[in-house]
C-alpha cells in the first residue's frame, strides 16, 4: 500500500472516508472527539519494512509508545511483528495480546525499575537494551536473583546529528540516552563478568521524525564497526538494533501534494531508501540479525482525530474556530509546535476560505491545533478532521480539565470496530477517595 493516507473524499457526495467508511457516520454513532485508524494501512506499512529487509535476518519491532492500543498491537502481532517497549506497562499490553510475543520484545528506556526488570525476565523477552552502567549492575542483580540469564544489548550513543525537533533528538552526547560509544568496549568487558548476563547485541537510536536516510546509515556504520571490535574481543554479538525514527511528511494535502508546495511523499520509496542505507552500513558484518523499531511511520498517517466545531468567533480581525477536541486529546501542536493538516468532513462547493486559529476548549492559550492557518470556512456543528494523528495522539492524551479521553475506532475490511470506548466521568473519579 503506497498511498500516503487511507483518508479520501468519496466521489459521489464529497464525504471524507477512511477506507471507504464515511466519517460523518462514525461521528454520529460514536461521538466526537473520535480517533479513527485504518488496519489496512498499518499492516501495509509493516509489510513495506518486512519486504525491504527480506533478504537478510531481521525482526521489525514496532515501537509501542507510538500507539499502544491493544487492537493495533494484536494486528501487528498477527503479521509477525516484534515489539520495542519502554516500560513495564507496555510489556503488560504486549502480553495481554499474546504472551508468546515476549520472545519478540526488546526493552528500551533509560529508567527501568527493578520491578520492570523482574517482569521482563519472567516473561522471557528477547533483549534488554541497557542504557547505563548503573542499569547493567541492577539487571545483573535481578537476573541473579531469579537465576535467569538476561540477554543484553548496550544502547550506544554514536554522536550522530539528525535534523529533527530537539525534544525527539537522541543521538548526541548531551542527550540522556545511551552510553558513549567510545566507552562501550570497557562496559562490555564488565558485562561479561556477570554470571547471568549475556551480551548479545548492540543498539542505537538517534531520534524520531527523521526524514533523511543518511543519519541512519551513519549510525549503523558506527555500530557495525563496534560489533567487529567486540567480536575480536571475544563477545558473541548476534543482534544489531538500528532503532527507529523514520519520519513522515505532515504537510500533505489529501491529493498527496505537499501543502507548502515542497514535496510529495511515497512511503515505499522512503522505506527503500532507509533500508538501502542501513543494509549498506552493515554489509561487512556477518551472522547478525537486524532489529528495527519503526513506530510513527507505521501508524501516524493511518489515524486521524475527528472533531466537531462548537463555535466560530472573532476578536477584532482574529478568527477562532473552537472545536470539541483539545490539547489533552492531541498535544503534539502545543508540545512540539507540530503541523497537522485540518480538513472538513463534508467538502462543499463553496470556495470561501478564512485565516483562523483552530483551537480547543481547554483553559490554556497553548490549546491550539493551528494558528493563522488558511482553511475552508467552517461553522458551528461542522465536522473536521485533524490528519496524521495515529502516532503520539492517544498515547500522550490526558484528563486535563477533567476531560474524558476520546473513543477509538479501527476500520477493518470496510467495517468500523470500537476498540476503546469513550471514558466517562465515573472512570475519572473511580481511583479517588473523598
Amino acid at each position: 500500500m503506497n498511498s500516503a493516507r487511507p483518508f479520501a473524499y468519496s466521489g459521489k457526495d464529497s464525504i471524507l472516508c477512511c477506507d471507504g467508511v464515511q466519517l460523518d457516520r462514525l461521528a454520529k454513532k460514536f461521538g466526537t472527539p473520535l480517533y479513527v485508524y485504518s488496519a489496512e494501512q498499518i499492516a501495509g506499512r509493516l509489510k513495506l519494512f518486512q519486504e525491504s529487509f527480506a533478504e537478510i535476518p531481521h525482526l521489525i519491532c514496532y515501537a509501542v509508545k507510538a500507539n499502544s492500543a491493544l487492537a493495533i498491537l494484536k494486528l501487528l502481532d498477527a503479521q509477525g511483528a516484534g515489539f520495542d517497549i519502554v516500560s513495564g506497562g507496555e510489556l503488560e499490553r504486549v502480553l495481554a495480546v499474546n504472551r508468546a510475543a515476549a520472545a519478540r520484545v526488546v526493552f528500551s528506556g533509560v529508567g527501568k525499575t527493578a520491578a520492570e526488570m523482574d517482569a521482563a525476565l519472567r516473561a522471557g523477552i528477547l533483549l534488554f537494551n541497557v542504557e547505563s552502567e548503573g542499569e547493567l549492575e541492577l539487571l545483573a542483580e535481578r537476573a541473579s536473583k531469579q537465576r535467569k540469564r538476561a540477554r543484553v544489548s548496550l544502547r550506544v550513543n554514536p554522536d550522530v546529528f539528525a535534523e529533527t525537533h530537539p525534544y525527539i533528538s537522541t543521538g548526541l552526547r548531551e542527550h540522556k540516552f545511551g552510553i558513549d560509544i567510545r566507552r562501550a568496549r570497557r562496559v562490555y568487558r564488565e558485562a561479561a563478568k556477570a554470571k547471568y548476563l549475556d551480551a548479545r547485541g548492540v543498539s542505537v537510536h538517534i531520534g524520531s521524525q527523521i526524514r533523511s536516510a543518511e543519519p541512519f546509515g551513519a549510525a549503523a556504520e558506527r555500530v557495525a564497526g563496534l560489533i567487529r571490535d567486540l567480536r575480536r574481543d571475544g563477545h558473541t554479538i548476534e543482534f544489531l538494533d538500528a532503532g527507529g525514527g523514520l519520519g513522515i511528511e505532515y504537510h500533505l494535502s489529501l491529493s498527496g501534494d505537499d501543502a507548502s508546495g515542497a514535496h510529495s511523499f511515497d512511503p515505499k520509496e522512503k522505506v527503500t531508501q532507509y533500508a538501502a542505507a542501513v543494509k549498506k552500513a552493515v554489509e561487512g558484518v556477518s551472522d547478525v540479525t537486524l532489529l528495527l523499531e519503526p513506530g510513527r511511520f507505521l501508524v501516524a498517517q493511518a489515524g486521524a482525530l475527528v472533531t466537531r466545531v462548537l463555535y466560530v468567533k472573532k476578536n477584532g480581525e482574529k478568527v477562532f474556530v473552537i472545536a470539541d477536541a483539545a490539547m489533552n486529546d492531541l498535544i503534539r501542536p502545543a508540545l512540539y509546535q507540530a503541523h497537522h493538516e485540518i480538513v472538513p468532513v463534508t467538502r462543499t462547493k463553496s470556495k470561501k476560505r478564512v485565516v483562523a486559529d483552530f483551537v480547543g476548549p481547554v483553559c490554556e492559550s497553548g490549546d491550539f491545533f493551528a494558528r493563522d492557518r488558511e482553511m475552508p470556512a467552517l461553522k458551528s456543528g461542522d465536522l473536521a478532521v485533524i490528519l496524521d494523528a495515529g502516532a503520539y495522539g492517544m498515547p500522550l492524551s490526558s484528563n486535563y480539565n477533567s476531560r474524558p479521553r476520546p473513543a477509538e475506532v479501527l476500520i477493518e475490511r470496510g467495517r468500523a470496530r470500537l476498540i476503546r470506548r469513550r471514558e466517562t466521568m465515573q472512570d475519572l473519579l473511580a481511583p479517588e477517595t473523598l
